[in-house]
């Protein structure tokens, strides 16, 4: 059974990471109001809210399996204050800030109609530092962190998150506002 445990803990870490990546690329392409093949732009709305749901899912059932793993032995402390905990407290602490963070960008996306578009946006910003702790934690903390496989994985997840990003910043992102009111060619 306890192998059982940390293997789900591993998985589903490893799944969060990915569906992370992918909803920060999705963010970035909602924000721009552009379709993605096969899909009008409403959907890739959609498509970026499920996938950011999967992903904290997939999260909570890491954090959750991690409590319940007699070698992770991770408590609520460790849950939710970074760094107190036994094992590379550094890493496991990474991982609680960016677990901390998810946590108020989930919040405040709830609460969006009631926060505004500034609030939330800003707060939702926090992604982008998110993102980054997490893989750092990922790499530092994780059982396959150093291994081929997984330095791969990551890399392709960093070159996404990278293109998406340098493209968000380049002249030739135009925010959807700016498509809806007609102001481009």
């Amino acid at each position: 059974m306890d192998e059982a445990l940390w293997a789900v803990g591993r998985g589903t870490g490893v799944a969060a990471l990915v569906l992370f990546t992918a909803s920060v690329v999705l963010g970035i392409i909602t924000r721009s109001g552009r379709p993605l093949p096969g899909l009008p732009r409403f959907s890739v709305t959609l498509v970026h809210r499920n996938v950011s749901l999967a992903a904290s899912l997939f999260l909570v059932v890491h954090v959750v399996t991690l409590m319940f793993d007699p070698y992770a032995l991770l408590n609520l402390l460790d849950v939710f204050v970074p760094f107190f905990g036994s094992y590379r407290p550094v890493w496991q602490g990474l991982g609680t800030v960016a677990f901390d963070l998810l946590i108020v960008i989930v919040v405040t996306s709830l609460l969006r109609n009631r926060l505004g578009p500034r609030v939330f946006k800003a707060i939702h910003w926090l992604t982008y530092a998110m993102w980054p702790i997490a893989l750092a934690h990922a790499i530092g903390n994780g059982t396959n962190g150093v291994e081929g496989w997984f330095l791969v994985l990551s890399g392709v997840c960093v070159l996404a998150v990278l293109a998406s990003f340098g493209w968000r910043l380049s002249s030739r992102f135009v925010e959807f506002r700016s498509v809806r009111l007609g102001e481009i060619s």
